[in-house]
């Protein structure tokens, strides 16, 4: 009787433990998303337009900034740069351009997630307007230009003097016959 009683505290316990690790699992994506925002980790950038400040330009320092596309699995667009990377000074507004083609037979939405990387430079730059705030929804065949404009901040730290912005394009949307 004993035994069985011990096989029931061993089952309660097991059972509270796989609880708690089912729902640490839960809370570990929101508290992986605070962590990044604090830190500045993972290269997450604003998802929001900021406002443009406007304290000068810092001439005696140049930041390149490189861009990256890739489309997620699934995704027949071409998606690129129309350039592949830009010197700008700290605290210059620049505006670049990104090409997209749905090359499916069928509509698609579109959605780009940027990353900026090194991680903790994510927190210096700053879109103004970007096509990754909104859905890009194509027609079969049809092509945009979409634009993105930014600044780089002018408290990037010195030992930065390279910025790579990298865009991955999901589907979001349904097939549209």
């Amino acid at each position: 009787m004993s035994e069985t009683v011990s096989h029931s505290k061993t089952v309660k316990k097991l059972s509270l433990v796989v609880l708690a690790m089912f729902g640490f699992g839960f809370a570990l994506v929101p508290l992986y998303d605070v962590f990044c925002d604090i830190t500045g980790l993972n290269g997450k950038t604003n998802d929001t337009a900021a406002t443009y400040n406007a304290n000068g330009v810092d001439e005696s320092r140049t930041i390149t900034v490189q861009f990256i596309t890739r489309n997620a699995q699934g995704i027949p667009w071409q998606f690129s740069p129309v350039i592949n990377s830009i010197d700008v000074h700290p605290g210059e507004m620049k505006f670049v351009k990104f090409y997209a083609k749905n090359k499916a037979g069928h509509a698609m939405t579109g959605q780009a997630v940027p990353s900026v990387s090194p991680g903790m430079a994510a927190n210096y730059f700053n879109k103004i307007e970007c096509f990754c705030f909104t859905n890009q929804p194509l027609a079969a065949g049809e092509e945009v230009e979409m634009g993105l404009q930014f600044y780089v901040d002018q408290d990037l730290p010195s030992d930065i003097s390279t910025l790579t912005l990298s865009y991955t394009l999901y589907d979001i949307g349904k097939k549209s016959s």
